[in-house]
């Protein structure tokens, strides 16, 4: 069985799972062994199961080859529990597999994981504000235009000869927009360019749009100093002094600052132990619950590394302000640690960058019901984070510019014909919702633009 590229789109983790486990049942060799004075046939030793699900891993392109042997025991010990595999007595259901001699075997059939039935996060449209309405009161016909009169017969003469008869227009002139249309102009517009990178239908099912803050988006792209980290307006938010000295005097080694120089062997192994702590106890990953399935679904654009990116970019304007300057912080730490020469190692037997990924994936990105792949997912994506960071991390420009020039060009004076429609303003792309009569009724009245 070939291994194939699991894309993204809804249920991308279990779609993963059920794929290592046909192609660990189709690539593991099964033979005769002995135990006790006892043969066992179509089975296998412990560790040749670590061996082989750990080249498979390693050589299929949904993980890489940054998979450790010891993830590769984790999930075996997910296996057992979850009865992928079984031991020769038939027992299973709890972790205690372990990289030795023992045997297993595969059950009759191994389970594979339904789909689960998620609730439709989408049949609920949000209506933006319609800020071409005429205010209460108020009737089309009574709205202050300027009309354009020609004076001249001789330009009139001449300009009608190459253009025909020149109709009457006028000039109307935009309602002021808000500033809730203005965000909700670049919520619509941010998710409608994610739902195309991800060459989604639509974004249902890896994306609860509800609870999408379109006050985030304006603030992680607008509240930002010259390096491009996002800046809070509620200072308590910020991470304590102690820690942002002790992450500085890690990513500036062996130049600390803001502590003093160390006096004792091992002093930067504690003060990593202090990062890998502090960040350890939150409650809740950077990359947030509600997001876990989006940030899944992007790492199946890894093979096309632009888009990863483009994705990735949008992604994380759409979490909290003090998430996405903690994450900035921090990932921009971990990748100058890891390329650090000065910085003596962190482990005697774990090198330095994979230690690093295993000790921060798990607080920066994890479902909030564990599921099976999350360790191996959380470090695909962690280690592409410190890889390309500086461009995910900062602003997408075009995107900016784009949604920039849309705003513009709904806050600019109109000119309108006689017979014309009434409003060929067009609006800003909409992510894919099933939508009522009327709301396509409203959604026609204006056109769209691409970003």
């Amino acid at each position: 069985m070939e291994p194939r590229l699991v894309g993204p789109g809804p249920y991308r983790a279990t779609r993963l799972w059920n794929e290592i486990i046909e192609l660990f049942r189709a690539g593991m060799p099964l033979r005769k062994h002995r135990c006790r004075f006892k043969s066992y046939e179509r089975c296998f030793k412990a560790s040749e199961a670590v061996d082989c699900l750990h080249e498979l891993l390693g050589s299929n392109q949904n993980f890489g080859p940054e998979v450790t042997r010891d993830q590769t025991v984790k999930l075996l010990k997910k296996f057992l529990k979850n009865h992928v595999i079984e031991d020769i007595k038939g027992r299973w259901g709890k972790e205690d597999f372990e990289d030795n001699g023992h045997l297993y075997r595969f059950p009759p059939s191994s389970p594979l994981k339904s789909y689960p039935k998620k609730s439709s996060c989408g049949k609920e449209v949000i209506k933006f504000p319609d800020w071409n309405e005429p205010k209460a009161g108020t009737s089309q016909e009574h709205i202050p235009v300027k009309s354009i009169t020609m004076n001249s017969e001789m330009w009139y003469k001449r300009h009608s000869i190459a253009i025909g008869e020149v109709p009457v227009c006028k000039l109307v002139f935009r309602r002021e927009l808000t500033q809730t249309n203005i965000e909700e102009i670049w919520k619509s517009m941010t998710l409608s360019r994610l739902q195309k990178v991800l060459g989604l239908e639509s974004l249902d099912e890896v994306l609860d749009t509800k609870l999408v803050n379109s006050k985030h988006i304006v603030q992680n792209v607008y509240n930002v100093n010259k390096q491009g980290i996002v800046t809070l307006e509620d200072k308590s938010k910020e991470l304590p002094h102690w820690i942002l000295s002790a992450m500085k005097c890690l990513a500036n080694w062996p130049s600390c600052s803001d502590l003093k120089q160390p006096t004792y062997s091992g002093f930067e192994r504690d003060v990593f132990k202090t990062i890998v702590d502090y960040f350890g106890q939150m409650k809740e990953p950077l990359l947030t619950f509600h997001f876990f399935d989006i940030f899944v679904s992007v790492l199946g654009l890894l093979q096309n590394p632009s888009k990863a990116v483009e994705a990735l970019q949008i992604s994380c304007l759409l979490l909290p302000p003090e998430n996405r300057k903690r994450l900035q912080l921090l990932v921009r730490m971990m990748a100058r640690i890891s390329l650090n020469q000065d910085l003596p190692p962190l482990s005697e037997s774990v090198k330095t960058r994979t230690l690093i990924v295993q000790a921060f994936s798990r607080c920066i990105l994890c479902s909030k019901d564990e599921i099976d792949l999350d360790e191996l997912l959380a470090a695909k994506l962690v280690s592409f984070l410190m890889d390309n960071y500086q461009e995910i991390l900062s602003v997408p420009s075009a995107l900016k510019s784009s949604i920039e020039d849309h705003v513009l060009h709904l806050q600019r004076v109109q000119i309108k014909y006689t017979g014309a429609d009434s409003d060929a303003t067009p609006p800003p792309p909409a992510f894919c919702h099933q939508i009522s009569a009327d709301e396509f009724e409203y959604q026609r009245a204006t056109d769209s633009q691409e970003p």
